[in-house]
């Protein structure tokens, strides 16, 4: 029986369990090569029982493996420009382009 850990991505434990037992031992790790926590629950669902499993497998404390790297827009772009489907504004002076 599959045991499914993260209902957005279809991702089950026993996949998260070989991953660790590969080297990729943080959640951070785990997020980019599975896409844990990449979908519309963006982790809420998924993320602490990965920390759990991981702790498990590596025998570290679920505080030593971290948490995913959230990334914002560098500015908050406004919900109207996006459904517009607006051109996006130039960047601030000393912003990459």
């Amino acid at each position: 029986m599959k045991a499914i850990l993260c209902p957005c991505e279809d991702i089950t434990v026993a996949e998260v369990e070989d991953v660790a037992r590969h080297g990729y031992t943080t959640v951070e790790d785990v997020k980019r090569y599975t896409g844990l926590a990449t979908g519309s629950c963006q982790g809420r669902l998924c993320l602490a029982p990965c920390l759990e499993i991981l702790a498990r497998v590596t025998g570290r404390p679920p505080a030593e493996l971290g948490l995913i790297r959230f990334r914002p827009p560098v500015e908050p772009v406004p919900l109207g420009l996006l459904a517009a489907g607006a051109a996006p504004h130039k960047p601030k002076e000393g912003l990459p382009d």
